[in-house]
């Protein structure tokens, strides 16, 4: 039998799954999602870089700016203070260090272990692997998301959102945002060489990525050359998404254009999922690359 034939077969046979084995993957799949949720809270340093680190970062740039008054881009217009200013940012890292930085350490670090070669070689499906993945990014970051909110809210002192259309924003842009992430973190699993070089190798790229995205730094500070490297990337639009929903309108004048654009932002995060979906369907193995 020639390999085109054999390709075939086995789509032909993938495509005759019972419908009770289908559903047999998906079951087996939420079930893992409380067991990776539980992995990652019993992981000290999961903990404080990917669920903890935005909210004492917040903390830390507002009670170390705070002292320069609250921030009004037009004269007569709306201020806030300048912990509100770093807010939006912290929800579009808090994503992407769900997502992206927490599955490429913990898919590198498993590959390396051999836990991933054990999996591959069990009865359990792809499928059902990467929907324990994905729910728990996602269950995870709303949890994060939540927390941030309310600490700002509670301890800052920072008003948060009124308005339905901000909340329609956060409601939209945070699952497109988390699953650009948890696409682009499979991809990068594939990079560090071993378990123990992942967190060298993908932690620096997250730091770069969130001070050029204007993160750390007011977007607008920062030079031309600067803020148009960070437009290719996906972190940039998940931060200007976000400035739109949790900051007044007035603001707008601070980003790009002077305009929110909110249909770019969607239009460059639906393209980085796509691209995220075919690197991690090209790049992802059960098996490290040098076995």
């Amino acid at each position: 039998m020639t390999t085109p034939e054999v390709i075939r077969g086995s789509r032909a046979a993938a495509r005759r799954v019972p419908p009770a084995r289908r559903r047999s993957i998906i079951a087996v799949g939420f079930s893992r999602i409380i067991y990776e949720i539980l992995g990652y809270f019993r992981s000290p340093d999961t903990v404080f870089f990917t669920f903890l680190f935005p909210i004492i970062m917040l903390g830390v740039l507002t009670a170390a700016f705070s002292s320069a008054g609250n921030v009004n881009p037009v004269p007569g217009g709306p201020s806030v203070s300048v912990g509100a200013t770093y807010l939006p940012g912290m929800v579009a890292a808090g994503m992407l260090l769900s997502g992206m930085q927490g599955l490429a350490i913990e898919i590198a670090m498993e590959k390396s272990g051999g836990t991933l070669k054990r999996l591959g070689g069990s009865p359990l499906s792809p499928v059902s692997y990467f929907i324990g993945k994905f729910g728990c990014v996602f269950v995870t970051g709303l949890i994060q998301l939540t927390a941030l909110l309310l600490f700002a809210w509670a301890v800052l002192r920072i008003d948060l959102p009124t308005s339905p259309e901000a909340w329609l924003t956060i409601a939209w842009m945070f699952p497109l945002g988390i699953a650009c992430a948890a696409f682009l973190g499979i991809a990068l699993s594939s990079v560090p060489r071993s378990g123990k070089s992942a967190t060298a190798v993908v932690i620096p790229v997250m730091l770069l990525l969130q001070f050029f995205s204007g993160v750390y730094l007011q977007f607008h500070v920062l030079p031309t050359w600067m803020q148009n490297v960070s437009s290719i990337f996906p972190l940039k639009w998940m931060a200007q998404g976000m400035r739109a929903a949790f900051l007044p309108d007035g603001f707008k004048v601070m980003e790009q254009g002077e305009v929110w654009n909110l249909g770019w932002v969607a239009v460059w995060l639906a393209v980085w999922l796509v691209g995220g979906i075919i690197l991690s369907r090209l790049t992802f193995r059960w098996l490290r690359r040098d076995t």
